[in-house]
């Protein structure tokens, strides 16, 4: 059999450097998931543990803004470059082009970081989540993976660390791979992406309203029936685009006031910031009765089942979370950020009365996620992989495009996109 390959391509594919490249290559992929659980594990146990801790409720006032301030102070002293959410780190990294460089932003001893200060936030009740961190781990270990293997293409490496790093966090394998091409490597044009789903949606709505509603190998089941359920959907899409571009806004404004405010006097104002942000997330976590503590995975699966969150949990994690991300300790917003949306989908669910309320959360986490992040399709995709709802994807599709759509037209630039040209350019001053 190998004898009739040509002899090229025979030499390649025996080659004894090409196969060390390849075993390294796929050892680092499953270091990325190997590590992720672990993380995924230890970030539950981080959350429990401050359960424990709060044996009285208002000893947050004390635990978490000094735990905000314990995790600046690490992650300015031995860990620069570990702060806030990993995602723009990596797609900062991308766009460098000395090795040198890359190594401030992507390296194990900075994911080594990053991993032990994001559970530390999380064992303080920072409203912050692990996935955006395990993007920034998992291109760190294929970066390091690909030198020892003496690879090049180190772009590539990082793409593929980060795709793997959202597929393993979540286990999301296939929003792995629309993550890196549409938010990563933004290979897939925003104006084409908006082209892409418009077509989708309405060749898809065409078909359901000719056929219904179908899988191609059998079974009939439509969670959005009734009219006022795709009203829902269109209403999560307007208020999730909204809310998400106000975050972003927030986000990039805030940090340049905070990048000013802070420049006479650096450390000691940082520290400052951190444990009023931290005086924040508390406040907020008293208010919601604890519910806005962590990633907030709870009372969204709980929404998610059917159960009505109340009026108060999206404004109080959205405050929460803006505070967690504006304050400089290591972590993410990407899991707080569908708990928000979910809090959305239940308000429009109450409101409207809908015959289907734990699909218009899905609808609300899928737009606000489309919103804050612009990503449309990544929305889309990570939303219906995790629930497993194929009869959810069109009315998922719908909601992305309309908060993404909405979102554009206050928040021009995409917010991690924007995070890292900010990377850069602290990076060069």
């Amino acid at each position: 059999m190998i004898a009739d390959i040509p002899s090229r391509h025979r030499k390649l594919l025996l080659s004894g450097r090409r196969w060390r490249m390849r075993l390294v290559f796929w050892g680092g992929a499953l270091a990325v998931g190997a590590v992720s659980v672990a993380f995924a594990a230890a970030a539950t146990q981080a959350s429990a543990l401050f359960g424990v801790l709060l044996v009285r409720p208002w000893l947050a006032l004390l635990l978490t803004p000094l735990g905000f301030v314990a995790s600046a102070w690490l992650a300015a002293r031995f860990f620069p470059g570990s702060q806030g959410s990993g995602i723009p780190q990596a797609i900062a990294a991308r766009q460098m082009g000395d090795t040198g460089q890359r190594s401030r932003l992507l390296s194990l001893r900075l994911a080594f970081g990053k991993i032990l200060l994001t559970l530390f936030g999380m064992a303080c009740g920072a409203s912050i989540g692990r996935e955006g961190p395990t993007v920034q781990v998992g291109a760190a270990i294929m970066l390091e993976s690909g030198r020892l293997g003496r690879m090049i293409g180190e772009r590539g490496l990082i793409l593929a660390g980060a795709a793997a790093g959202v597929a393993a966090a979540f286990n999301t394998p296939l929003a792995g791979i629309v993550f890196a091409i549409e938010e990563m490597g933004r290979a897939f044009e925003q104006r084409h992406a908006g082209l892409v789903l418009i077509a989708v949606i309405l060749a898809g709505m065409a078909s359901l309203g000719l056929v219904g509603n179908y899988d191609y190998f059998g079974s009939n089941a439509s969670m959005l029936i009734v009219t006022i359920d795709w009203i829902g959907a269109l209403v999560c899409g307007v208020a999730g685009g909204l809310c998400g571009a106000l975050f972003a806004r927030l986000i990039l404004r805030g940090t340049v006031m905070i990048r000013k405010w802070t420049g006479r006097e650096p450390a000691r104002r940082r520290l400052l910031l951190a444990g009023g942000c931290g005086l924040v997330v508390a406040l907020c976590g008293l208010a919601s009765g604890g519910a806005t503590y962590g990633t907030g995975y709870q009372a969204a699966r709980l929404a998610v089942e059917g159960a009505p969150l109340g009026w108060d949990f999206a404004p109080l994690k959205f405050a929460a979370t803006l505070a967690s991300s504006l304050s400089g300790i290591p972590g993410g917003f990407f899991a707080p950020t569908l708990s928000i949306g979910a809090g959305l989908g239940s308000i429009v669910a109450t409101v409207l009365h809908v015959h289907a309320p734990g699909a218009i959360v899905l609808l609300g986490m899928t737009a606000y996620f489309a919103g804050v992040v612009q990503a449309p399709i990544t929305a889309a995709v990570i939303i219906a992989e995790m629930t497993n709802e194929s009869a959810m994807r069109l009315p998922l599709l719908l909601a992305a495009l309309t908060g993404y759509g909405v979102s554009r037209l206050f928040q021009r630039e995409s917010l991690y996109h924007a995070m890292a040209r900010s990377f850069l350019g602290a990076l060069k001053s």
